[in-house]
C-alpha cells in the first residue's frame, strides 16, 4: 500500500510548503529527471540518497519547479546545493520579523528589497522571497563563478530578471564596503555565513555528515550538499565572519531596517551578543527555527529608532 503524504514537520514553519513528505508522484511531473534517483527505503517509503549529491540537486530542481514558478535550474558541480525546507523557513520568520515592524501585516512587493550576502551558485534565497512575497533582491559574493551561475538562472528565468540584482564582490576583507552605496536602502540583510574556520575542519564534517547518512566509515568525503572553499570556511569560521558583519554594519545604520545572519553554532550566540553589544543598536532579536532534529537560529538587529522604524516605506 502505498504511503500517504500526511506525515507533518511540525518544527518547520507554518507557512513552509515543505512540512509535509514530499509528494514525489507530483515532483516526477515537475521534473522527470528526479524519477531515476527516487526508491523505497525499508520502510516502504519514497525516498532519496541524500549521500548522494546529484540526488539532492535533482530534488532540489523538482521543488523550485514545482514550488517556486522556476522553469530551469542547476549549479556548477561541487558548488553549495542547501535542503531547501530549511531556507524557506529563514525567509517565512524573517517575514514575520517585517511584520512586527507594519503592524503585522507581511510587506510584499519589489519595494522590499533584501540583500544577499554570499549569493552562492544556486540563488536560492533570492528566488523563495520573491516567488512567496514578490520580494527584490541584490545578491552579493565574492566568487565570480557563483555570480555567473546566478546570472545563467536568472536568464533562464524570465520571472527574476527584473527582480534579482548581483553584485561581485571584489575584496574579500569587505562584507558591506563596496556594495552597500549611499543611495542604497535595504529592508534586510539576509547571510548564511561560511560555517568552518578551515579546509580541514570542513573535510572532517564533511566525513561524519556522509558517514551518518550511509552508516559506514567513509575516508574520502562527498559532500552531499556540496560547496566550495568560500561557502564553507573563512578565517575565523562563523563566528569571526558575523564578527566582522557587525562591526561594518555599524557604518551604514540608516541605510539596512533589518540586518540578520544565520547562526548555527549556538555557542556562538554569547560572543555575538557581546560584539553587538558594542556597536549599540536600537533592538536585537534572535529567532529560532526547527528542522527536524535540527535547531538553528538567526539574530537580527537593526540601528533604527522607534520612530525611524515606523516612518520606513516597505
Amino acid at each position: 500500500m502505498k504511503p500517504k503524504n500526511t506525515t507533518e514537520k511540525t518544527t518547520l514553519h507554518p507557512r513552509n510548503p515543505h512540512r509535509f513528505r514530499y509528494d514525489f508522484e507530483q515532483l516526477f511531473v515537475s521534473c522527470p529527471e528526479l524519477k531515476p534517483f527516487v526508491a523505497r527505503n525499508e520502510h516502504g517509503i519514497e525516498t532519496i540518497d541524500f549521500s548522494d549529491p546529484e540526488a539532492v540537486k535533482m530534488l532540489n530542481k523538482a521543488l523550485l519547479i514545482a514550488n517556486y514558478e522556476i522553469q530551469n535550474w542547476d549549479i556548477p558541480k561541487n558548488y553549495l546545493c542547501p535542503p531547501i525546507p530549511g531556507r524557506a523557513d529563514y525567509i517565512h520568520y524573517l517575514a514575520d520579523l517585517l511584520a512586527n515592524s507594519n503592524n503585522e501585516i507581511i510587506p510584499e512587493g519589489e519595494t522590499v528589497v533584501g540583500l544577499d550576502i554570499g549569493i552562492g551558485a544556486n540563488c536560492i534565497y533570492p528566488i523563495i522571497g520573491n516567488s512567496t512575497y514578490g520580494w527584490s533582491f541584490v545578491g552579493t559574493d565574492i566568487d565570480e563563478n557563483a555570480i555567473q551561475n546566478c546570472k545563467k538562472i536568472i536568464s533562464e528565468n524570465p520571472k527574476l530578471m527584473d527582480a534579482i540584482c548581483l553584485q561581485l564582490q571584489t575584496n574579500s576583507r569587505f562584507i558591506f564596503k563596496n556594495i552597500i552605496l549611499t543611495e542604497d536602502r535595504f529592508t534586510f540583510i539576509i547571510c548564511n555565513p561560511p560555517f568552518h574556520a578551515s579546509q580541514d575542519e570542513a573535510t572532517k564534517s564533511a566525513l561524519r555528515k556522509v558517514n551518518t547518512l550511509e552508516n559506514t566509515k567513509a575516508i574520502k568525503p562527498i559532500l552531499n550538499f556540496g560547496g566550495q572553499t568560500t561557502e564553507l570556511w573563512c578565517d575565523g569560521g562563523e563566528l569571526g565572519f558575523i564578527t566582522q558583519m557587525i562591526f561594518e554594519s555599524a557604518k551604514y545604520p540608516l541605510q539596512c531596517f533589518w540586518f540578520t545572519t544565520l547562526v548555527s553554532k549556538k555557542d556562538n550566540l554569547s560572543s555575538i551578543y557581546k560584539t553587538l553589544n558594542k556597536v549599540s543598536p536600537v533592538q536585537i532579536k534572535t529567532i529560532e527555527m526547527a528542522q527536524g532534529q535540527k535547531t538553528s537560529r538567526f539574530v537580527a538587529w537593526t540601528f533604527l529608532s522607534e520612530s525611524q522604524q515606523k516612518n520606513w516605506k516597505f
